[in-house]
């Protein structure tokens, strides 16, 4: 009489396992499933570079990709009519939730508000980059992804 009931057991046992299991399963699938969609929700912030050619006037470009190649070749991203520039001259990158300016190996280098640019660096808002002769100003726009939610009301103190 026993046996019938350890099988009994056993099997009730393996039907909760194997229940758990595919219940694990399922929140993991829709954990992954809702973390894709938040990242596939999230955009690259745009980015403004003011050019500022010498004895030229100053030009703005708007840009919403996440990399850009600046420099003398017509068909960089944001090509500079200075003779002192390489063909590509630097990139910005946007990465890990930040934009980020590197060199690309240029002849005359860059500089990054009148520091040589030696590794890749964050940029933020108002930076100058100079490439050969012409200035660069950085203008990052503010996107809130998740903005924080303030309480409608102060928390209470308890005195």
């Amino acid at each position: 009489m026993s046996g019938p009931i350890v099988l009994a057991l056993r099997t009730i046992l393996a039907v909760f396992l194997y229940g758990f299991l595919v219940w694990g399963l399922i929140i993991l699938w829709k954990n992954i499933r809702q973390q894709g969609a938040s990242l596939a929700g999230r955009k690259i912030p745009p980015l403004s570079l003011t050019i500022q050619p010498e004895k030229q006037p100053p030009q703005v470009r708007r840009f919403t990709r996440a990399e850009i190649i600046i420099g003398r070749d017509p068909s960089a991203d944001c090509p500079l009519e200075d003779e002192t520039a390489s063909a590509q001259h630097i990139r910005l990158s946007y990465h890990h939730g930040q934009w980020w300016a590197e060199d690309t190996h240029s002849t005359n280098g860059t500089l990054l508000n009148k520091h040589r640019l030696a590794l890749p660096t964050v940029i933020v808002s108002d930076d100058e980059l100079t490439c050969g002769q012409t200035r660069i100003t950085i203008g990052l726009e503010d996107i809130l992804l998740n903005p924080p939610t303030l309480p409608l009301t102060p928390p209470s103190e308890k005195e």
